[in-house]
């Protein structure tokens, strides 16, 4: 273990769980916000897909800039600054503008630190430990995950609520506190090994040389993408569900938890992911985690169409998306440097991280608008049939 569970690996682990912790005590009570503020789940899946996409095309930019200057810790603890920051502003949200604009400020610091990290990460490993160095810093961050719900949840109840929005608007100005610790953690904690600057280096000509088994993963991951829709969504879908049982802000709680039990599953399963994936073939335990990806949407769909509003089914579903997000996000990162040289390791994951971005701006803003427009089993069934074509694609493209 000594060989890969270095200081690195521990000191972006320990941001991640920050910024997450800050991050998700804001995401885990935000869809029982918008109500009350009469923003519709139209307008969350298109904030959502939005923000995604630009953060993530900006990663592009910002992996093919750092292999061109030949360092990345600077633009990465700047970019957890302003993630840390942006999601405050949401205490001051009358509408979906300012909740628009504090997600670009939030998603541009992502943009910027999340491509640069895994660079930093993979290249602080030897390959044979990659995956379960992924994996370890994807529990440790989930661990952040799992926190940052239950904070939340404990925080709308102990507050004060001299109106129904008052408690959500001051855990959004808790989440400063993590939020800014995120960034010292980095700075503090991680030690970057400068590489040769490459002044001579052409966007165009990095991203067009990148080596065809690489543009076939991207090309499944990008459909599954299209059908890989806002985890806030699934959020919103437990809310919706139980509301008129218990009621809107106890509906808002109990999804909250859900969130927060799917992230415990989460942080189980991704080091078991990432041990296993060091041990044989990539691919398909990551078609695997694509199909888990399919049955959560399935099954919500299934709960809209019967009007099911059970704990236990929905239970159920939180569950498989945590082993869903454990394999996506553990071996998505774990498979490009197999593919890839590591001269070019920053746009690699610049590259992917747009690719997913184009996903997630498509698949959030169709569930959001299906879910509106048409009806809620239309959304998630939608997604659940694009996410089965990328399973699908996985295991033939890459196979």
């Amino acid at each position: 273990m000594r060989d890969w569970l270095n200081r690195n690996v521990w000191g972006m682990t320990i941001t991640s769980l920050l910024s997450d912790a800050s991050h998700e005590m804001v995401m885990a009570v935000l869809p029982g916000f918008l109500p009350l503020i009469h923003v519709a789940a139209a307008a969350l899946g298109w904030i959502e897909g939005a923000t995604d996409a630009i953060a993530s095309f900006l990663k592009l930019f910002a992996g093919w800039y750092s292999d061109k200057i030949g360092h990345r810790k600077r633009m990465i603890v700047t970019g957890q600054f302003f993630t840390g920051a942006g999601l405050s502003l949401f205490a001051f949200a009358g509408s979906w503008g300012m909740l628009l604009a504090g997600r670009m400020v939030s998603w541009f610091g992502r943009g910027l630190r999340g491509t640069l990290r895994d660079a930093m990460l993979s290249e602080s490993v030897e390959p044979e430990f990659r995956a379960r160095a992924f994996g370890f810093h994807r529990a440790g961050d989930t661990i952040g995950a799992i926190i940052g719900p239950l904070l939340g949840v404990a925080l709308l109840h102990w507050l004060p609520a001299p109106t129904p929005e008052a408690p959500f608007r001051k855990v959004f100005l808790v989440s400063l506190i993590p939020g800014i610790a995120a960034p010292l953690a980095f700075l503090f904690l991680v030690k970057e090994t400068r590489r040769q600057p490459k002044p001579w280096l052409n966007f165009l000509q990095s991203v067009g040389e990148l080596p065809p088994p690489f543009r076939r993963m991207l090309l499944a991951v990008g459909l599954f993408g299209c059908g890989d829709f806002s985890p806030a969504l699934l959020i919103l879908a437990a809310a919706t569900l139980l509301t008129p049982q218990r009621g809107a802000v106890h509906a808002a709680q109990l999804a909250a938890i859900l969130y927060a039990l799917r992230n415990i599953v989460y942080a189980a399963a991704a080091y078991p992911i990432g041990w296993l994936a060091d041990r044989q073939c990539k691919t398909p335990l990551l078609a695997a985690g694509y199909l888990c990806g399919a049955a959560t949407a399935g099954f919500a769909a299934w709960m809209f169409w019967t009007g099911t509003a059970s704990l236990p089914g929905l239970g159920l579903i939180f569950t498989v998306s945590g082993v869903f997000a454990a394999a996506q996000d553990t071996l998505e990162k774990a498979i490009p440097p197999d593919l890839t040289d590591v001269a070019m390791r920053g746009t690699v994951y610049g590259t992917l991280g747009a690719v997913n971005g184009a996903g997630d701006l498509i698949s959030s803003a169709l569930v959001g608008t299906l879910w509106t427009l048409v009806s809620p089993e239309a959304a998630f069934a939608t997604a659940a049939c694009l996410m089965l074509l990328g399973s699908a694609s996985v295991a033939t493209l890459m196979g």
